[in-house]
């Protein structure tokens, strides 16, 4: 037998299809208001839905202050931050809002939360 990697392993586990490209199952998406915007508008003009909102949470992350007090969004966070509201509510997807507890850093919570 030979060894694999921790990530081979991953891998394998969650591979559908073999082959270039390979077809992954991804558990659980993570999605956060920079980049998701692109991905529902090509939802919306293919008439497509999430398949599976329910393993889907959405963070307000990149576009956020980190300081205490009032929150001051500039270049246009605040839209993006209002855009992901429509979008989630759109699909059924939980969204972590400015303020929540579960709100935070996209790339720490799936390690976190898992």
């Amino acid at each position: 037998m030979v060894a694999r990697t921790l990530f081979d392993k991953v891998w394998h586990a969650h591979e559908v299809r073999a082959g270039d490209p390979a077809i992954l199952y991804v558990d659980l998406h993570l999605v956060h208001e920079v980049t998701s915007p692109q991905a529902f508008t090509t939802l919306r003009d293919r008439k497509l839905r999430v398949r599976h909102p329910e393993r889907t949470v959405a963070t307000m992350d990149h576009s956020t202050p980190t300081t205490r007090g009032p929150r001051v969004l500039m270049n246009g966070a605040a839209e993006q931050l209002r855009q992901l509201e429509v979008n989630c509510h759109e699909h059924g997807i939980t969204l972590h809002r400015l303020g929540s507890d579960q709100q935070g850093i996209v790339h720490v919570i799936g390690p976190e939360q898992g």
